[in-house]
């Protein structure tokens, strides 16, 4: 068997979707030998080529492209997915982005469509993701760029949404949000690539057939996350187009990448 180092995030929409594949439950050739990072480290890690197979923020893509080709199976994008930015009081939008803003990363795609929004941003401070909510409520920072779960529980912090930066990215281009995808090592041959698409698209199939398989798998990496939140962020992020990116989907990662 062919084994493969596969990155992807401790996140539940990533341990649902590719617990059958790192499990051995689906039938195929590969042997997978996962490695479970923040997406901003795994994004950090490609430059280096460290594994065969990555989960990648879209944002990143550009500057791996020498590296990495993305495949069609796994990625995470759609409507009403995208990052927000948050606050402890209401204030304009363009206003709160001259303070001192935490973003969980500068080769996030959030960090990417935040720059879009907001070309002209005051201070950045780079946080790991799941240190925002806080460093926005204790006043460290002015405002917050939140991914994953925080969108569900940001309000519990007494934080406020000032943008809702998927909901400006769909108004403007008419396409889904193109978060992140899995990507493949150029060096990888073309039947392992081949095999290694098949696979990943047979775990997401699985999961959704057999969403209680996984169950014990996400909750041992799902640290304090409440199950209701687990649900959501799955029902969320893990969709259709985790399947097959589609047409519009490739669109949407084209438009985000050829932007500057």
């Amino acid at each position: 068997m062919r084994e493969l180092t596969f990155g992807y995030s401790p996140c539940p929409n990533d341990t649902f979707a590719f617990h059958a594949l790192t499990h051995g439950v689906i039938d195929t050739s590969l042997r997978i030998r996962p490695v479970l990072l923040d997406i901003e480290e795994l994004n950090r890690r490609a430059h280096a080529g460290e594994f065969d197979l990555t989960k990648l923020s879209v944002g990143a893509f550009a500057s791996v492209g020498d590296r990495y080709t993305m495949l069609r199976s796994g990625a995470a994008l759609g409507h009403g997915v995208g990052p927000l930015v948050v606050a402890r009081h209401a204030a304009p939008f363009e206003q709160a982005m001259h303070g001192r803003v935490a973003i969980p990363g500068r080769e996030t795609t959030a960090f990417r469509l935040l720059r879009l929004a907001a070309p002209q941003l005051g201070d950045i401070v780079e946080l790991r993701y799941d240190r925002i909510l806080q460093a926005v409520a204790t006043g460290e920072v002015d405002a917050g760029l939140i991914i994953h779960e925080s969108r569900f529980t940001y309000a519990s912090h007494g934080l406020t949404k000032l943008i809702d930066l998927g909901e400006w990215w769909e108004r403007d281009t008419q396409l889904p949000v193109p978060l992140a995808g899995i990507c493949v090592r150029h060096d990888v041959d073309a039947a392992t690539r081949a095999e290694a698409e098949r696979a990943i698209r047979a775990s997401v199939q699985y999961a959704f057939d057999h969403p209680d398989a996984s169950r014990d798998y996400v909750r041992a990496h799902a640290q304090e996350m409440a199950p209701e939140v687990c649900a959501q962020h799955i029902a969320l992020y893990v969709n259709g187009r985790t399947l097959d990116v589609g047409d519009d989907g490739l669109a949407a990662i084209a438009r985000l990448m050829g932007t500057s």
